[in-house]
C-alpha cells in the first residue's frame, strides 16, 4: 500500500477512536478560541495583561471577549521533521537534539504531542502521546534520504488536529529545502490550516552549501502559511541554530493569551476575519476562521 494512502488510513482511525474527546468541547453555546502572541516594537513577549488590554473584532465588529486567562493553557503539539537526503549528517543530528530537547524539556508534563517524518513520503512516527518526553526515543534512528514534501506533510497530518486534548494547538515544521515532491500544492497547504485553529511555526535551515536556488528554502513560500495562523516562519543558516530556535517558539507557546468570544451572528459556513487590537503592542493570532454550525464548543480548563 503506498506510504500516504497508508498514512491516510491511519489518520482517520487515529480520528474515529479519539472523537469522544471532542465532545469534552462540544455543546452550549458556540465560542470562538482566540489565541494570541503579544510583543513590543522590539519583539519581546509581553506578559501581564488583563481581558481589558484586548479588543477583538469579527468582520470589523467588535466583540465581548467572555472568556480570559494569561495563565500557560496545555498544548496539543505537533513536529513534522524534514528527513529528506539534503538532511543527512549534522543538520539530521543537531534537529534530532532539538526536537528531543523540545519534547522532553520545553514542553510540560500536562502537554501532548505527535511527530511525523517527510521526505518524498510522510510517515507517523508517533500519534498524540502525553507526557511529551516518552516521544523522543521514536527518533532514533533517522536515515535522510528522498525528496522534500512540505506542503504534503502539513496537509496528511492536519487531520491529527480534530483528535486532540486540547484546544490551544499548534504545529512546528522544520525542513532545510524548498518543497520539491509533493503532489499538493502551496495554496492548499494554506488553506488547511485556514480551517484549523493551530499556530503553525517554521524553521527553515538556509545554508546553501553549493545547492541550486530551486531547491533552498523558500521564506516566502513558508510564510504564506504561517503568518495566517498566527504563527512565524525563522530562517537560520546552520543546524547549530535549531536549539535557539525551538526555545523561542516554546517561550512563545509558554507566554500566550487564551481568549473567547461567542459571535453575534448565527453560523454560516462561511469565512470571517479575526483582528485583535492593543494600544502600543503588537498581537498575533489566527486572522480568522469558518462558521461552521458544527464547530467545537470551547471553555477553557
Amino acid at each position: 500500500m503506498p506510504a500516504r494512502r497508508w498514512l491516510a488510513l491511519l489518520l482517520g482511525l487515529v480520528v474515529g477512536v479519539a472523537l469522544h474527546a471532542q465532545e469534552s468541547f462540544r455543546a452550549g453555546v458556540i465560542m470562538v478560541p482566540v489565541t494570541v502572541t503579544v510583543t513590543d516594537a522590539n519583539g519581546r513577549l509581553v506578559t501581564g495583561l488583563t481581558r481589558d488590554d484586548f479588543q477583538v473584532f469579527e468582520n470589523g465588529v467588535e466583540q465581548e471577549v467572555t472568556l480570559f486567562t494569561s495563565e500557560r493553557v496545555p498544548v496539543s503539539l505537533g513536529m513534522l521533521l524534514d528527513t529528506s537526503d539534503s538532511m543527512r549528517g549534522e543538520p539530521i543530528v543537531n534537529a534530532r537534539a532539538a526536537v528531543e530537547h523540545f519534547l522532553s524539556t520545553l514542553l510540560l508534563p500536562e502537554d501532548e504531542a505527535f511527530v511525523a517524518l517527510f521526505n518524498h513520503e510522510v510517515s507517523l512516527a508517533a500519534t498524540w502521546t502525553r507526557p511529551p518526553a516518552d516521544l523522543p526515543p521514536l527518533l532514533v534512528p533517522l536515515n535522510p534520504f528522498g525528496g522534500t514534501s512540505i506542503y504534503d506533510a502539513i496537509i496528511d497530518t492536519a487531520p491529527l488536529f480534530s483528535a486532540r486534548v486540547h484546544p490551544r494547538a499548534a504545529l512546528v515544521v522544520i525542513s532545510d529545502g524548498a518543497d520539491t515532491a509533493s503532489f499538493a500544492t502551496l495554496g492548499e497547504a494554506r488553506d488547511t490550516y485556514r480551517q484549523s485553529e493551530a499556530f503553525v511555526y517554521a524553521i527553515g535551515i538556509d545554508n546553501p552549501d553549493g545547492r541550486r536556488l530551486s531547491t533552498r528554502v523558500n521564506p516566502a513560500a513558508l510564510n504564506n502559511i504561517t503568518a495566517p495562523s498566527g504563527g512565524y516562519t525563522e530562517i537560520i543558516h546552520s543546524a547549530l541554530e535549531l536549539g535557539p530556535a525551538t526555545q523561542r517558539i516554546a517561550a512563545e507557546l509558554n507566554s500566550q493569551y487564551t481568549l473567547a468570544y461567542s459571535p453575534a451572528e448565527p453560523p454560516d459556513g462561511e469565512w470571517r476575519t479575526i483582528l485583535v487590537r492593543m494600544q502600543g503592542l503588537v498581537a498575533r493570532a489566527r486572522q480568522g476562521y469558518y462558521a461552521r454550525p458544527d464547530r467545537p464548543a470551547f471553555s477553557l480548563p
